[in-house]
């Protein structure tokens, strides 16, 4: 078991479990001395924790379904899978994916086998299950299906992208939430005055605990640790933990968000729909949380590209100019420079005027085609330049629109059972409200087939 990862306040050798003597001392960390050591002391999460439960019958000992938590840092993964660990006549396990391969997962694998002939059943706790490779997953399949071990598994990804869908079908998902305002306070309270935490010993303004809580964003651990540093800065200087205190010890708070993961995905699109609602500010923000957590500037640009053209089209034709524009200068001169140039593509095309017809028109014909409506080509309207064509009657009675005055000729173009079918319907937006008008002139001429 990796050194202090499953630590528990108060909880001696476990003869019953085999697991290992607790390490936690006066030096740890406030956010490990501070872990839950009972189920009582679990804040938030109160729909994963209530009566009869699949997680609080795995923390009571009888639960015997395989688990995945799934939740941002700070919000108990660890702690309950240490609860977990505590369930009486069960072993523990624990691997961590950052430093175990096939080899120590088949290992702990036959171990608990060997216990099971022995009436053992062995709870195999894995943490950041999603850095593990497919191979690594499957290894684990048959040993949770035939539940030789009880899986319970911690990731702070989605793990509909991150683990493999047999695995998936084999554990109950369940979610934690971020910690809400009351629950990292109460965290923030309990530190404060616990002999495991801070002992009372020094005391803290109200103020300073809302900066705690504010620059958490629900990360009970980030409450804890930023508590830490300004509690020792306070201590050194015989005061207080006040709000100067706070703000001197902690730079800003981190932005949460994993490129590889969850959020990733719930940013950015948070970011393309508040475009499409046409709200520059709200775009604006999540544009920053992305360059401030490090987002490839090139997967963005891509993403103003394709809006430029599902969700603005001809409603302003200069907004995919200005998308292209920004992908080039991203690929052309790099960050840190070519924020700004994300920034002026965000907010043009934030700001412009909106349509999905190109959109609507491309699925409409897309549609027809899918459905069989895909005619022959008009004999005129076929390559008539190899040889033989002239005899087979292609190209014949073409009309050249250059040729007319107007550049426009009554000709049919599309097959037979689609003529007069219209797909491309402008919105009355923008410049589509002129191209409207001119495409329905255009069409009657075309039509008006002699």
């Amino acid at each position: 078991m990796p050194d202090s990862l499953f630590d528990l306040p108060g909880m001696g050798p476990d003869t019953e479990t085999g697991a290992a003597p607790v390490a936690v001392t006066a030096s740890s960390p406030l956010a490990v001395r501070m872990r839950p050591a009972t189920l009582d002391e679990v804040v938030g999460q109160e729909h994963l924790l209530r009566i009869g439960s699949p997680m609080r019958r795995l923390v009571e000992g009888s639960g015997a379904a395989s688990v995945i938590l799934y939740g941002p840092p700070g919000t108990g993964k660890t702690t309950l899978a240490s609860l977990i660990s505590r369930a009486t006549g069960r072993r523990f396990e624990a691997m961590s994916a950052l430093s175990s391969g096939v080899k120590e997962v088949r290992a702990v694998i036959d171990s608990a086998r060997r216990a099971a002939v022995h009436g053992e059943q062995t709870v195999l706790f894995i943490d950041e299950v999603h850095r593990f490779s497919k191979t690594q997953q499957d290894a684990l399949l048959a040993a949770v299906e035939n539940r030789v071990v009880l899986l319970v598994a911690a990731t702070t990804e989605n793990p509909s992208f991150s683990v493999v869908a047999p695995l998936l079908s084999r554990s109950l998902i369940l979610q934690l939430q971020p910690l809400g305002a009351d629950d990292v306070r109460a965290v923030i309270d309990r530190a404060v005055s616990d002999p495991r935490g801070l002992g009372g010993a020094v005391p803290i303004e109200a103020e300073a605990i809302e900066l705690l809580v504010e620059l958490s964003a629900g990360d009970a651990r980030r409450a804890l640790t930023a508590l830490e540093v300004a509690a020792e800065t306070a201590a050194g200087s015989g005061g207080e933990v006040t709000l100067e205190v706070v703000e001197q010890s902690v730079d800003r708070a981190a932005v949460r968000y994993d490129r590889d993961g969850d959020q990733h995905y719930d940013v950015i699109s948070a970011f393309i729909k508040s475009i499409r609602g046409s709200d520059v500010d709200a775009a604006l923000h999540y544009l920053a949380r992305m360059l401030v957590a490090g987002e490839d500037p090139r997967f963005v640009a891509r993403r103003l590209v394709i809006l430029a053209s599902e969700d603005i089209g001809m409603a302003d034709p200069t907004a995919l100019l200005t998308a292209v524009a920004a992908a080039q200068t991203v690929a052309l001169i790099g960050m840190p420079e070519a924020q700004l140039t994300l920034a002026h593509a965000t907010v043009h095309l934030a700001g412009a005027p909106k349509s999905n017809a190109v959109t609507t028109a491309l699925a409409a014909a897309m549609t027809d085609i899918r459905a069989g409506k895909a005619g022959p080509v008009p004999a005129h309207l076929r390559d008539g330049h190899y040889s033989g064509a002239v005899k087979l009657g292609h190209a014949k009675g073409y009309r050249y629109p250059h040729d007319d005055p107007d550049g426009v000729v009554p000709q049919q173009y599309p097959p037979d059972g689609l003529v007069g079918t219209d797909y491309y319907r402008p919105s009355g937006h923008g410049a589509e409200r002129e191209a409207g008008g001119r495409l329905d002139k255009l069409r009657a001429i075309i039509r008006r087939v002699r």
